[in-house]
């Protein structure tokens, strides 16, 4: 299985176009990293930028710890079954200053992209 790291910013606002192949499906995605100040939270969204297609909307940045938390499992039936992948929010350093992402130390924790799911 491949990874990447998304490159995310401190910017409230931030879509990264990255050309991606889960499972084989190739397509250029475009992702979405907003920050809500209302709930306080990061949020992830997923489309494709070719078709415009919406695979994942506003999807809460909650990081893993212990057991790895796939935040697209839910997203398995996309694709005849097949997914978009999967993403994890890890944390980068051993004590970040809180629990999931905020909205100043987005840069403690990594947010991988796997290009196939798994069980």
């Amino acid at each position: 299985m491949d990874y990447l790291q998304l490159p995310a910013s401190r910017e409230d606002r931030q879509v990264i176009y990255l050309p991606v192949s889960p499972d084989g499906r190739a397509f250029q995605a475009r992702v979405e990293l907003r920050f809500l100040p209302a709930p306080g939270r990061w949020f992830l969204s997923i489309g494709d930028a070719v078709t415009g297609a919406e695979y994942v909307n506003q999807v809460p940045l909650v990081c893993s710890v212990g057991t790895l938390n796939d935040l697209l499992r839910p997203f398995r039936w996309l694709f005849q079954g097949v997914g978009i992948g999967s993403l994890f929010c890890l944390r980068a350093v051993d004590a970040p200053k809180t629990v999931d992402p905020a909205r100043e130390n987005l840069e403690e924790f990594r947010i991988i992209w796997g290009d196939r799911w798994g069980e």
